[in-house]
């Protein structure tokens, strides 16, 4: 039900959108449109947002601290797009002011730039066309090869991943896909045959990445993975810059070992050397990727709605920061949220293999609770890492569900020795993850890993999970590595199955440990396993 309203609401236009998201804003009758004559400068931002109850914005404005505390009326700020670095979250989300974005305008514009790419790339137009323009006829430099019948890999099947098979069998292609957040179930409904990532590699006459740049993925593709790919294939990446590993893709071309690639995104933008983007055997363009008409119209209006959703009361599916509650027994689920969020985002970057469920439990007092918001923040932790979508309490189960995952939860009220214990399971073709956690004085303990049992509260943002025979020397041969490669670690505890048996060591660092110390580590004796995890 809309909310009658005697004086309108005021929503501010900061950078440009399509025109047709104004004009929808406009003929609303509840809502005033404010639309500067002149692009808004940090200053006369905060002159405009202090009088204003929404705000929408691009790339360009920055709503940072100072611009949220001038703003005294604004209830949401809207971005047209999907980042949202220009965003100071925590400082909108205190300030009870909601944060929404349009995820989803931009979805076929990305996934038919990367078809674009990839018939480009096969067929040499933008030398041939380059070479015409030379008043050039040289065609028999520029044979192509048909995609008919040609397998495609994608990394990543969410929306635009999805849609990029889509449209590759309607162009008769072999689609094979590696997403461990997708069901085979699902998989086969799309068309897609799911398979590992060490399989997709070398079946891949074509290879396209759309997944998220966290630290774990930096250089997924790198010079191992290329060298497992099958020879003559394309890369093209729409996604995120940093994916590629750029100086191991030049090489891969110089050596003839990859037919081409074709690069939308850089790992700088725009890039301070153009080697990449000049090399002969390479299609590039400048992020294109969401810039069609049609995508900013759709975005125009999908970010309209969501701020008028939010200025009326309304439910906002895509938006970024929780909405505050006043449910009875949220004083006492609201840490357990906190503890979900990052068991789950630590179980997920420890798991391996396709997904098949995920279980959690809820024993002790939380378990006669409604446990819905810790459900959600559990799969806000574990969907972070895989999605590149901006995964909220509002929309995590929704993510999940488009996943298909299987989700079961227990709850066991009988007592342990903490009062509540929240345990995430993780079951994969590759095994289980299980992970326990609780709240203890308002801090998030970690009190078991699979076998492991630990108490330990966790206060670096990167952690390393080293897997070891118990025997001396480890422990200082880990320090000694560390110190090597200026790692400097906060913590570590460990947990072992019995003295001179199996063990496991949580190392708590201040940095992304660096892939030649993790080789090291890897190789060190005693040591079996190294899971790097990002918080």
């Amino acid at each position: 039900m809309l909310i009658s309203l005697e004086i309108p609401l005021r929503i501010l236009i900061a950078d440009p959108i399509h025109e047709i998201g104004i004009e929808f804003l406009q003929q609303q009758n509840d809502i005033e449109v404010i639309v500067p004559s002149e692009r808004l400068t940090n200053n006369t931002l905060l002159n405009f947002i202090s009088d204003v109850e929404g705000v929408i914005i691009r790339s360009e404005s920055q709503i940072n601290e100072e611009v949220i505390l001038a703003a005294k009326k604004l209830r949401v700020i809207g971005r047209a797009g999907v980042g949202i670095d220009n965003i100071n979250i925590t400082s909108a989300t205190s300030n009870g002011i909601a944060v929404v974005n349009a995820p989803t305008g931009n979805i076929i514009a990305a996934a038919e730039h990367t078809i674009a790419m990839m018939l480009a790339s096969a067929r040499h137009i933008p030398k041939a066309d380059a070479s015409l323009k030379d008043q050039l006829w040289n065609r028999s430099q520029f044979m192509g090869i048909q995609i008919l019948n040609k397998t495609l890999g994608i990394i990543g099947l969410g929306r635009v991943g999805t849609e990029v098979a889509r449209m590759a069998l309607g162009l008769k292609m072999k689609v094979i896909g590696c997403d461990p957040f997708v069901t085979e179930e699902r998989a086969n409904r799309i068309g897609v045959e799911l398979v590992e990532f060490e399989q997709l590699l070398p079946k891949s006459d074509f290879l396209t990445i759309h997944t998220p740049l966290t630290d774990p993925s930096q250089y997924l593709i790198g010079k191992d993975e290329i060298e497992k790919l099958k020879p003559g294939a394309t890369i093209i990446n729409v996604a995120r810059g940093g994916l590629v590993d750029e100086n191991a893709l030049i090489r891969a071309l110089d050596e003839n070992k990859l037919a081409s690639a074709a690069i939308d995104v850089f790992k700088e933008e725009p890039p301070e050397d153009y080697t990449l983007a000049k090399h002969p055997k390479v299609i590039a363009t400048p992020h294109l990727g969401a810039s069609t008409n049609e995508a900013q119209s759709d975005v125009a209006i999908e970010v309209a709605e969501q701020v008028l959703a939010v200025l009326r009361g309304q439910p906002a599916s895509n938006t970024l920061n929780a909405p505050f509650s006043s449910r009875e027994g949220d004083e006492d689920i609201a840490p357990y949220m906190q503890v979900a969020a990052t068991i789950g985002k630590i179980a997920i970057q420890l798991a391996s293999g396709q997904i098949r469920s995920i279980g959690i439990e809820y024993t002790g007092n939380i378990a006669s609770y409604n446990t819905d918001g810790i459900k959600a923040a559990a799969l806000v932790g574990l969907l972070q890492h895989v999605t590149n979508s901006r995964v909220s309490l509002v929309n995590a189960l929704l993510l999940a569900d488009q996943r298909g995952l299987d989700i079961v939860e227990t709850h066991n009220s009988s007592t342990t020795e903490y009062v509540n214990l929240l345990t995430i399971r993780i079951n994969t073709d590759n095994g289980s993850v299980v992970l326990a956690g609780s709240n203890v004085r308002g801090n998030t303990h970690i009190l078991r890993v699979n076998d492991y049992h630990f108490d330990t509260t966790i206060d670096s943002p990167h952690l390393l999970f080293v897997e070891n025979i118990d025997r001396p020397g480890v422990i200082g041969g880990i320090g000694a590595i560390a110190g090597k490669a200026d790692i400097n670690i906060s913590f570590m505890v460990l947990g072992r199955l019995a003295p001179r048996g199996h063990a496991m060591m949580i190392l708590g660092i201040d940095e992304f440990i660096p892939s030649t110390a993790r080789e090291e580590l890897e190789k060190f004796p005693g040591i079996t396993n190294v899971r790097a995890v990002s918080l």
